[in-house]
C-alpha cells in the first residue's frame, strides 16, 4: 500500500508533470533514432565500417569531456536550467546539419553538434530533478527520481516501435524528424518549468555515501556489459532467426517490467542497501548471458527479457541514486559523473566488438565474466568495510 501511496504522491508533486512529461519525450526521440542510426550512416549517407565507427566514437569522446567538464561548474551556478536549454538548441542544430549530410566530414560535424552537448541533458536534468524532489517531496524524493528515470525508459522503448513504423511511412527522414520532435518538446516544457535551488537544508537531510572508486569501476563494468549486449544481441537475434523486428517486440517485452522492477529495486535499495541489490542485479544479468550464450529458441529469449529487466533496472535506476550520493552537496556534479560513467561503457561496448569475430551467442560469455567481476569487487568492498567495522567497534 506504502508503493500506491508514494506513486500517488509522486505524480501530485507541484511542477513534476514539466519533467516527466519532457523527460518521456525525449526517450520517445531518443528510441526513435537510436537503432536506426548507423543504418542511416550506412544506406542513407553511404559511410563506410571504419567511418560509421569514427562519427560515434569521437561524439562519445566529446561528451564524455563536456559532461564531466559542466560538472565540475554547474554546482557554482545559481540556476541549472539554461546548460539543458542551450544543450537542446545545439542539439537541434546539429540534427538540421546531419539531417543534410551526404559526406563523412558533414555527418561527422553533424553528429558531433548532436550528440557532444547530450550528456547536459539528462546530467542537469536529473540534478534538477533531485533538488525539485527534496525540496517539495523530502519523504519519497528516492524513489521519486528513480520512477522519472523509469519514465525515459518506457519512453525510449515506445520510441523504438514509433521509429520503426515511422522509417516504413517515411523513410530515414522520418526517423530523424521523430527525434527533432522529441528535444524541441523537452525544450519547451523545460522553458516552463521552475527550477528549485539547492539548499544547506536538503544537503544535511541526505544520507550521503561514502565515496568508493572500487564500486564505481564495478558500475562500469556492468555498464560495459550491458553496451555489449545491446550492440550484439540485435546482431545474435538476427543471424540466429534472421527476423531483424524481433528486437523491437524483446525490448518491448523488457520495457513492461522496467517501471515494475525499478520500484521494487528502489524500495530494496533503500531497506537492504545499495550494494545488496547491485550483487543481485548482476546474478539476474548473469543468468541472461549464459542463457544467451547457450542458443536457446526464440522463446526462451522473450522468457529471459524479465530477468534482464531486474539488472537494467538496478543499473539505470537505483546507481544514479547511489552515485548522486556519493557527491550529495554537489548534486550537478554527482549526475554529471553517473551520467559519464555510462558513456564511457557505451564507448568499450563500441571498441571491444573489434576484437570479436562473428556474431556467434558464445560473445556473451564475455559480459558474463565482466558482471562476475563487478559482482566480486562489491563483495570484496562489502566484506571489506564490514571487517574494519567490527575492527573499529572492538576497539
Amino acid at each position: 500500500m506504502n508503493i500506491f501511496r508514494d506513486f500517488r504522491s509522486f505524480f501530485k508533486i507541484k511542477g513534476a508533470w514539466y519533467l516527466i512529461l519532457g523527460i518521456f519525450l525525449y526517450g520517445i526521440g531518443t528510441g526513435i533514432l537510436s537503432p536506426m542510426n548507423a543504418i542511416y550512416m550506412s544506406e542513407g549517407i553511404g559511410l563506410s565500417k571504419g567511418q560509421i565507427a569514427t562519427v560515434f566514437s569521437v561524439s562519445v569522446l566529446l561528451n564524455m569531456a563536456i559532461t564531466i567538464f559542466i560538472g565540475f561548474i554547474s554546482d557554482k551556478m545559481k540556476r541549472k536550467k539554461p546548460l539543458p536549454l542551450m544543450a537542446l538548441l545545439l542539439c537541434m542544430t546539429g540534427l538540421f546539419l546531419y539531417m543534410r549530410a551526404d559526406t563523412f566530414i558533414q555527418a561527422l560535424i553533424g553528429m558531433i553538434i548532436t550528440v557532444a552537448p547530450s550528456g547536459l541533458i539528462m546530467g542537469q536534468i536529473f540534478a534538477m530533478a533531485r533538488n525539485h524532489f527534496m525540496k517539495l517531496a523530502p519523504a519519497i524524493y528516492e524513489i521519486a527520481q528513480i520512477w522519472l528515470r523509469a519514465m525515459m525508459s518506457v519512453g525510449f522503448f515506445t520510441g523504438l516501435l514509433i521509429g520503426a513504423n515511422l522509417y516504413v511511412w517515411a523513410d530515414f527522414k522520418g526517423v530523424l524528424i521523430g527525434n527533432l520532435s522529441g528535444y524541441l518538446f523537452l525544450f519547451l516544457l523545460l522553458f516552463f518549468y521552475k527550477e528549485y535551488k539547492n539548499t544547506e537544508e536538503g544537503n544535511a537531510r541526505t544520507k550521503g555515501e561514502r565515496f568508493s572508486f572500487i564500486m564505481l569501476f564495478a558500475l562500469l563494468l556492468f555498464g560495459c556489459a550491458d553496451s555489449l549486449r545491446g550492440l550484439y544481441l540485435p546482431l545474435v537475434v538476427v543471424d540466429l532467426f534472421e527476423k531483424p523486428y524481433l528486437m523491437s517486440y524483446l525490448w518491448s517485452v523488457q520495457a513492461v517490467f522496467e517501471l515494475l522492477f525499478m520500484t521494487f529495486a528502489g524500495y530494496w535499495a533503500m531497506k537492504f542497501g545499495s550494494k545488496r541489490v547491485f550483487a543481485l542485479g548482476g546474478l539476474c544479468a548473469m543468468i541472461t548471458y549464459l542463457i544467451y550464450s547457450s542458443s536457446p529458441p526464440l522463446l526462451v529469449f522473450f522468457f529471459v527479457q524479465p530477468i534482464y529487466s531486474f539488472f537494467v533496472s538496478v543499473l539505470y535506476g537505483v546507481a544514479m541514486g547511489y552515485v548522486q550520493r556519493m557527491f550529495h552537496t554537489k548534486i550537478g556534479f554527482g549526475s554529471s559523473l553517473y551520467v559519464f560513467l555510462f558513456q564511457m561503457a557505451s564507448l568499450v561496448g563500441y571498441v571491444l566488438p573489434v576484437w570479436i569475430q562473428g556474431y556467434t551467442p558464445r560473445i556473451f560469455i564475455i559480459p558474463t565474466i565482466l558482471v562476475a567481476t563487478g559482482i566480486l569487487l562489491m563483495v570484496i568492498h562489502m566484506l571489506f568495510r564490514r571487517t574494519k567495522k567490527e575492527l573499529l567497534t572492538m576497539a
